[in-house]
């Protein structure tokens, strides 16, 4: 079996978080699986780190690639990003369902389409979408 090298990788930086959102390491571990179910990735394992005095780090092992999240509470801010090779995933609605669960005033986003030779790069459309609450 012969496996594509293509692949997108969606890079975002939210402002304007609720504090509380981003200093929950065990919450934002639950809400990066949810993501990564949703695009239909496949999850490989979790690493979730709180530091203090506050901020998270989680990353997120697929099968496809990654969906990481790195945050700053007392800033407001988290850099999200998810990337995945082949076609059937889709890294953008992983980042949809994270920005509709973190619900930020200001998001700032890339997408890189790679594998094909020199890197694309492209402006997302960022959508909200439903999901569970806190």
């Amino acid at each position: 079996m012969e496996y594509s090298t293509f692949g997108r990788h969606v890079a975002i930086d939210t402002w304007g978080v609720q504090f509380d959102l981003l200093n929950d390491a065990e919450f934002l571990k639950r809400q990066m699986v949810e993501a990564a179910e949703a695009c239909g990735a496949t999850v490989l394992g979790v690493q979730a780190k709180q530091f203090s005095p506050q901020g998270a780090t989680v990353l997120v092992l697929l099968s496809e690639s990654h969906l990481s999240i790195h945050t700053y509470p007392e800033r407001g801010f988290a850099a999200l990003d998810c990337y995945t090779c082949g076609e059937t995933v889709d890294p953008q609605i992983a980042i949809d369902y994270l920005v509709s669960v973190l619900k930020p005033e200001k998001v700032y986003a890339k997408k890189l389409i790679r594998g094909l030779g020199e890197m694309q790069v492209a402006d997302p459309e960022v959508k909200v979408m439903e999901t569970a609450e806190k």
